[in-house]
């Protein structure tokens, strides 16, 4: 598997980034926007492609989605906040 076989994309009219492995969905992290502060609730990896790194590719995507759109982020789930926590180069996004 390559990085090219791994998607990010922002379904921005149900709300939910998705991670596709050759273009079946694999993951997904749902959120809301509200006044450019994007919150996270729950992110998800499938079952049967748990343990692979998935979740971190998802959230590697999301990250790029907010920096391009110039939103911050609050993560509600707890995935989400510890990646943001490991990550210092992240800390600029996080929405206070």
């Amino acid at each position: 598997m390559s990085a090219s076989d791994l998607t990010v994309t922002d379904d921005a009219e149900s709300l939910r980034f998705t991670l596709r492995l050759n273009g079946e969905i694999v993951g997904h992290a749902d959120y809301s926007l509200d006044d450019g502060v994007v919150t996270i609730p729950h992110v998800e990896t499938l079952q049967p492609y748990r343990g692979r790194g998935f979740a971190a590719v998802l959230m590697n995507g999301v990250i790029e989605s907010l920096r391009n759109n110039g939103h911050t982020i609050r993560p509600t789930c707890s995935y989400a906040a510890e990646y943001l926590r490991e990550r210092p180069d992240t800390h600029d996004l996080v929405a206070h």
